[in-house]
């Protein structure tokens, strides 16, 4: 994806999507190091998921049924995802 594309080119590097999101995470834990209440997993999945989904849904138009086979998840999952997220959909 054009995101993912941007911050290979910024990093300067030829790195894998995991490198790149390794880096970054690991810029952010030590400010993230105060949740010692044991919500960090819920913290960055909360944090990724709602412009992943964003992501997702601009690559396929809006297209919900497409968007919840390329996440992997059911369209009913998604649907409920992008309720509670408050993301308008096209």
């Amino acid at each position: 994806m054009k995101e993912i594309r941007e911050a290979k080119e910024k990093e300067g590097c030829s790195c894998t999507f995991e490198d790149v999101l390794k880096s970054k995470l690991q810029k952010h834990l030590s400010k993230m190091k105060h949740l010692d209440n044991g919500n960090l997993y819920d913290t960055i999945i909360n944090l990724v998921e709602e412009p992943l989904i964003r992501m997702v849904l601009n690559e396929t138009k809006g297209n919900q049924v497409k968007t919840s086979e390329i996440l992997g998840i059911n369209r009913n999952t998604l649907r409920k995802k992008i309720k509670g997220l408050k993301i308008k959909v096209k």
